[in-house]
């Protein structure tokens, strides 16, 4: 059984990651979020990884392989976003993924962090029984989708960024007729406002 797990982040850069952050903790202290829920992120991957046999990757924006190797160290495999919307990025890093032979694929990004070893288990596990499995996010997104095959439609046409992501998703899921495996809803943390979601998780920033 070859499983995958994809972790999508971006390189720390100051003033480039995290930038709705930055009004309150300012553009290095953004940069630093970004640093530590990557981190956060990958600990919970790797802690996951130790009972069940996953591999890990992390697709990643700015920088380039030499720092993220550095930063997070060589137990991982460090593959470039391609360009293009969000979207894109998710199609063929799955594409990608299926076509080296894996079975089940479970995408996640670093922005909720309360994903943890349960959730990820639940994932995986609906997609040996399910065709989709969608982690609901209380801004109207998800922070998580699993499949089993390539399904290119579900990332096409949709207005990425907005509360209209989970719904025009499932849209898409409906016409394919796809069985959907939901897990519970969590938070972003995004806007200011969210930070009390990290605080039980966090290094101070400032």
């Amino acid at each position: 059984m070859t499983e995958t797990l994809i972790i999508f982040s971006r390189y720390p850069e100051p003033g480039k990651t995290k930038t709705r952050m930055i009004p309150a903790l300012g553009a290095e202290g953004a940069a630093e979020l970004q640093r530590q829920m990557t981190e956060h992120m990958l600990t919970i991957a790797k802690k996951y990884k130790s009972f069940r046999n996953v591999s890990i990757e992390v697709h990643f924006a700015g920088g380039n392989g030499e720092l993220m190797l550095e930063w997070l160290g060589n137990k991982t495999e460090y593959i470039p976003q391609v360009s293009g919307d969000l979207g894109h990025k998710m199609h063929l890093a799955f594409d990608r993924s299926f076509k080296l032979g894996n079975q089940r694929v479970v995408t996640i990004g670093i922005d909720c962090p309360d994903i943890n070893q349960e959730i990820l288990e639940n994932a995986f596990n609906s997609l040996q029984k399910q065709d989709l499995v969608l982690g609901p996010a209380k801004d109207g997104g998800y922070y998580l989708i699993g499949l089993n095959q390539t399904l290119p439609q579900l990332f096409q046409n949709i207005d990425w960024g907005t509360e209209k992501v989970l719904n025009q998703t499932k849209y898409i899921a409906q016409q394919l007729n796809l069985s959907i495996h939901f897990l519970p809803t969590l938070s972003d943390v995004d806007l200011p406002q969210d930070l009390t979601i990290w605080q039980k998780y966090s290094n101070p920033i400032n």
